[in-house]
This record gives C-alpha cells, structure tokens and sequence, in this order.
C-alpha cells in the first residue's frame, strides 16, 4: 500500500456572483488540501499545500478562496487569495490566533445591494448540525466524533430582548476604515483563555473587536447588508443567538432555555427587504423552521415541523429554505416556502446525502451515497462538478436493517455481511463517536476493508445518538456512557441470537468518543467481546475535562450536570480508567501526541493502568492532533487495525492465559507515524 489518496466527500463551495466558480477539497499527495474548480473550463488549480494537509475552505461572492491554516491542535487564522491565484493575505490583520468560530464575508457593493455572503462555522461553509445531545449548539468542531472515519406562522412572544432596540437594525455604521462600498469580512476566533472573539474589517484589513464572549460561541452568519452579525452559543442556554451591530450594539437576544425550546442560528436570507435570519427550534419532540427579522422578532412556522434533526440552507431569492432531514439512519429532502406556508418534497434516492445546496438558476448539488455506494456528487442543471477522487462502482457487501427491541424504543443497527450469504460470521462493532452523532446508510472505507476482508460489520446507533428525535437523544437512563454500552451489548444478543455473527469472534472499533465506549465496554463486560480498537479515545473523563477545550469542557458539564469538583461520582463511573483492571480482551489503542480533544496525558495514564494490571495490550502513537489530514496516519491506523482483529477474532479456539503483572516497561508497544 505505497500510494494511496484521501478525500473529503463534500460538495464544493460556489461563487455566489460567478456560480461557474468553486472550491473544494482533495487529495495532494496523501493530504487534504484547498483546490479552485472552473466549471467553464473544467480546470483545477491547487490553492494550499500545507505539511498537515488544509480542511475549511471557502469562496465569497467577489471569488476570493479562503481557507484556515490551523496546526495540529486546531489553531490557525484565515488567509484568502484571488481565484486566480497570487499572493495570499491574511484574511484580517491583528487578530489573534485561535480555533475557527466562523467566517463571514459580504461582497463589494453593486447597485445599491449586497449579495454573496461566504460563510462558514469552522467546518463546512453555510451548514451547521442540529440537535446534538450533550452540546446543545452548532459547534460542530468540539464534538468528540472521530474525523478519521473516512453535518400563518405564529409569534413565539418572546421576552422585550427579542425585537429591535435603540433603532439599530439597520443602517449601522460601517467600521473606521471600511468604504460603504467596500467588501466586510466577519470572523469568529476561540481564544485560549476560553472566550471567543468577533471581528470585521476589509479583506486583509485590520480586524476591529465587536465584541468578545465568555465561553465557545460561533459566528453564524453576517446580513447582507454588512451591518448585522449572528452569534450563536449553547442552543439551550437563555443566549442561543444574538444579532448585534457590527459597531457592537444588541439588538435581539433570543433565548433557547426553558419553555421557549433550544434554538439554532443557520444564516441571513442573500435577498429580500429586510435582513431575515434562519433558525432551527426545538420543542418537545418536533423541530421547527422559524426565522427572525427585524420588524417582526422570532417567528416559529409549525407547519413546517419534523420528528428528527435537520439542518437548512436559504434558496438564492431567499423566500424559501431547502430542509435536510437526517431520519433512522437515511436522509430526506424538503423544500419551505415560507410566504404560501406549504413543504414540498425533494425527490432523492434512497441513502445519505452528506450535503444538499441550492444555487441560482434552479440548480441542485448534491452529495449522495449509501452503504455500498462511494459519494457521488450531482447537479440537476448539469453543471460540470469537481472530481471527488473516490473509489468507483459498487463495494462488497450487502446491507440488513436490524432493530433491537429497548427500554427506550427500538435499537436500530445498520449491519453490512459479506455477499458470500454464509453466517455467522466474525464480527466487529464500528462505534460511532459523539454521542450527538450517528451512523448513516452511507460508504464507510472502514466498512469497506473490514467487510471485503470477511467481518461482518455493526453499526448501531445507541441511544444519545442523533437522527431519531429528541427523546431518543435525551436518553441516558444507565448514565453517560453506560447506557450506550448497554445498547451494544443488546444488539451483541440479538445477533448473536439471530444467527448472523459469532459470539466468539466479535470485537469493537471505536473513534473519539467511539474509542471511549469502546474502552468503557471492555471494562464494565469482559469477555463479551474478544477485542477491541479505541483510536484517540477519552479514557479518563476527569482528566481528559481537565486539558480539553474549552468547547469540550462546556459539553462535559451538560453531560454530566457539572464539572468533575462538582459531581465527581459522575465521571469515576463513566470512566474507562476506573475499570482498566477488569480488562480481559486483547486491546490496541490509537493516541495523537497533539490531541486537544482526547488529550495524550490520560491516554498514558490508562495504558499506565493497564500495564500493572497486565492486560494484554498494544499502543500505536500518531505525530498529530485529533482531525488529522494525513492520509498516510489513516492508512496506518486501517492497517494496524484490521491486522490486529484478524489476528484476535479469527483464531478457532481461545484461550485466556494466567494474568499477572507486567514487569515494569512492557505491555505496550509505542510507535509514532511521521509523514
């Protein structure tokens, strides 16, 4: 395996003014990098090339690509360049360094009006995730969800906050410096200390402070006009989003705790007579459309209302919104007309759609996939669209629908088998991480290698897990981490009672917060798996709280109801570490020396722990972060692991040696990828 590609499946992101223009993300020579595509010319030009590979990108409707050029913790700051190429700027000057919270950028002024706002939370241009247990926001960046696997309507009566104040809604002074003329960028940047930080200026200008909040917070969208920014923060918090100024004045506050439901930010409408924000709310078991503006407030459109997350995107006139809904492990499209108050569906073929995005002219992209089909992007106007580097034709494998009866409902597992059709087979759990997450009827390259390599593969989506509504979410009866356990251990059952796996032959593979459950299984049920692969997992939830990110640690205390000094119980009992005594299944751990999220510290420790307990265990170091852009570490990490449970699961006959206590220094195998 000397040569190998990554991809990002993503749709590329379009020029607003120039839709023939676009960015996107490829493979470089093993890493992810910015690219430019022409779709009148059909030509690509590379844009970045980075030692640790380049993820977010982004086009404005004046056709600058931006990008952020971050380390490996996740630190960097935004850059632009022309389409064309040429020297690359600094996206604001004096601004400091820190983890992206968002970019916003309005184009230069043609006709008395605005259009072409390029927007993007950190993580995908214009799209934010909705309904994540545990978080509560659109943070998509802090959640511990395994990147390497390779987002008459009625008046709520808000309180006084949720209108306009001091008459500043529209009309705001431009920021000193900035022609009324000129183009506006707005960014968000997470500080160290743990506040963010919203600025403005021109492109490549100096960035002028609007204002800094305590706590992860993102930007989620800037008017088109220039003269209002969206922040959003913890949806469930009497804050979810404020509309201010861009000279810093509040003019809404809209509340997402208590009666009124958790509330999302998704961005203003590019067209229409007054600036228009989009939201998502929560309340009781439904999400809703709802959209805020100046002269009428918060107004929630219960005709437009779903029993699972979604996320929306405005159409171009900016009088209707394109609506994907994520829905038992498969994906639906809708189209709200606002004004006539009808949904409309969107005709898709049965699967995933990683993204859908309305451009003007009528045209469609979108990014479809299912279990035994790569990513595939389309256009219904028959644009010309970037390659997406993937694997082509249909993959091995067929694809069964398992529920699982539980406490709370129905467990549902998408379990793909060898086409041989001879069962049971060999085994393996692919937990995914979160929990606010979930696991789709989409190609999966672990999936891909583990089934083409005879395993049955299990994909369950436990209850926490998103894409079944907000009861199934909330459910944490067992307690953090428990009660997915708990799941998986019933599914474990059913199949194993069913006739489709081996009980004797079936390991676990988790990533993020899959590697913790992994790890937490092998702990609290020893035996009932043979093996198990935690890749950068939490295995030490008081430590892991304690050197995280802020974001992390703001999603910690909602899981548990405090931090580790308030509710110390909490987390011992959903700690890995506390169990690592009870491990007696062959294990390998994945750890990244530069991981923010699941820190190297408390992986060490658990090793540590393992060690003296003499728990049969390897360890593969990576020289990375947590979202690492390296295909060669992705490569190491399938490889190793595969190799690893073929090993394990494979043998006939087990036997469990006599346990005894490793002599000091052995027990774990320490390597470092470099690439």
């Amino acid at each position: 395996m000397s040569r190998f590609q990554v991809y990002r499946a993503a749709l590329p992101e379009v020029c607003a003014a120039q839709p023939h223009r676009m960015v996107f993300t490829s493979d470089a020579d093993g890493r992810c990098e910015v690219f430019t595509w022409d779709a009148a010319t059909r030509r690509a030009r590379r844009v970045t090339d980075r030692p640790g590979g380049t993820l977010h990108g982004a086009i404005d409707g004046d056709a600058r690509v931006w990008w952020f050029a971050e380390d490996a913790r996740g630190v960097g700051h935004w850059r632009f360049q022309p389409f064309e190429g040429g020297p690359d700027r600094a996206g604001l000057t004096d601004v400091p360094e820190g983890t992206a919270r968002g970019l916003a950028v309005t184009t230069a002024r043609t006709g008395g009006s605005r259009a072409g706002e390029a927007r993007t939370g950190g993580v995908r241009v214009g799209e934010a995730r909705i309904g994540h247990a545990g978080t509560g926001d659109a943070l998509t960046g802090d959640l511990r969800t395994g990147a390497a696997r390779t987002n008459g309507s009625r008046t709520d009566g808000l309180p006084a906050g949720d209108a306009c104040v001091d008459g500043a809604c529209a009309g705001a002074a431009r920021p000193d410096g900035v022609r009324a003329d000129s183009p506006l960028v707005a960014l968000g940047i997470g500080l160290a200390d743990g506040s963010t930080t919203f600025r403005v200026g021109a492109p490549g200008g100096p960035g002028r402070e609007v204002t800094r909040v305590d706590g992860p917070a993102a930007l989620a969208g800037l008017g088109p006009g220039g003269d209002l920014l969206a922040l959003t923060r913890a949806a469930g918090s009497p804050r979810a989003v404020t509309v201010l100024t861009t000279a810093g004045a509040t003019v809404a506050v809209l509340p997402g705790d208590g009666p009124h439901g958790r509330l999302w930010a998704l961005g203003f409408a590019p067209a229409g007579p007054d600036p228009t924000l989009l939201l998502v709310r929560e309340r009781g078991d439904r999400y809703l459309l709802a959209t805020w503006s100046p002269g009428t407030g918060t107004t929630t459109h219960d005709w437009c209302a779903f029993d699972t997350q979604i996320t929306a995107r405005w159409y171009p006139d900016g009088r209707s919104a394109l609506i994907r809904q994520d829905r038992h492990g498969r994906s639906l499209l809708h189209r709200a007309h606002l004004a006539s108050r009808t949904l409309d569906p969107v005709p898709t073929r049965p699967g995933t759609l990683l993204d859908a995005a309305p451009h003007p002219g009528g045209d469609l992209h979108t990014l479809w996939t299912d279990t035994t089909h790569p990513p595939r992007m389309t256009s219904t106007a028959g644009t010309p669209l970037p390659p997406l580097g993937t694997v082509e034709g249909r993959v091995p494998g067929a694809l069964r629908d398992i529920r699982t009866p539980g406490p709370d409902g129905a467990v549902h597992t998408l379990l793909s088998v060898p086409e041989d059709g001879r069962g049971p087979h060999p085994a393996v759990f692919l937990v995914h991480g979160g929990p606010a997450d979930h696991d789709r009827d989409a190609y999966d390259g672990t999936v891909h290698s583990l089934v083409a390599s005879g395993f049955a593969v299990a994909r369950v989506n436990y209850r926490g897990s998103t894409g079944y509504g907000p009861r199934w979410q909330r459910a944490f009866g067992d307690g953090v981490g428990h009660t997915q356990v708990a799941d998986l251990a019933a599914v474990h059952a059913d199949l194993t009672g069913r006739g489709l796996i081996r009980p004797d032959a079936t390991g676990l593979w988790g990533t993020s917060w899959g590697g913790y459950l992994v790890l937490l299984a092998l702990g609290t049920r020893p035996g009932l798996w043979r093996a198990g692969v935690a890749v950068k997992p939490v295995a030490d939830y008081a430590a892991a709280h304690a050197s995280a990110t802020p974001a992390l640690r703001a999603l910690d205390e909602r899981l548990f109801g405090g931090t580790p000094e308030q509710v110390p119980a909490r987390y011992a009992h959903s700690s890995p570490i506390r169990y690592a005594d009870r491990v007696r299944d062959p294990l390998l751990v994945v750890a990244a020396t530069h991981d923010t999220k699941c820190p190297a510290d408390q992986v060490r420790s658990y090793l540590a722990a393992l060690d003296a307990s003499g728990a049969r265990h390897e360890s593969l170091w990576l020289d990375s972060g947590h979202d690492g852009y390296e295909g060669g570490d992705h490569v190491a990490v399938l490889r190793r692991a595969v190799l690893f449970l073929d090993r394990e699961l494979r043998r006939t006959a087990r036997t469990t040696p006599p346990r005894r206590p490793a002599p000091r220094g052995e027990g774990s195998t320490h390597h470092t990828v470099t690439q």
